[in-house]
């Protein structure tokens, strides 16, 4: 299992048209071979600053995804409102914790 990290900067004040745009890719996404879980988040105190995390089964499905016409599609819906380009982290779980109030 493997994590993807892929952080955006969105040109301020076009924040309300990326999440739009953003649904509908992970929509897409979370029917991908190999897809198991993901969650978008903004940064509180930057609201410009967005971080997609996904989970993979493995690398190999993380690059089939990454690289097939449909993402890069969808991508090109969101890249106008991009003000960098995306950064990607791909992680692998060395081991788990659980912290002392989940019991």
């Amino acid at each position: 299992m493997i994590r993807v990290i892929i952080e955006r900067e969105i040109a301020e004040g076009l924040e309300e048209f990326y999440e739009a745009a953003i649904a509908n890719l992970l929509g897409v996404m979370a029917n991908a071979e190999g897809y198991v879980s993901g969650e978008s988040s903004v940064e509180i105190h930057r609201p410009n600053r967005y971080v997609v995390i996904t989970r993979w089964t493995d690398e190999a499905a993380w690059n089939r995804w990454f690289q097939s016409s449909e993402r890069q599609e969808l991508l090109n819906a969101i890249r106008p409102f991009l003000a960098k380009e995306e950064k990607f982290t791909l992680l692998k779980q060395l081991s788990m914790h659980r912290d002392q109030w989940s019991k």
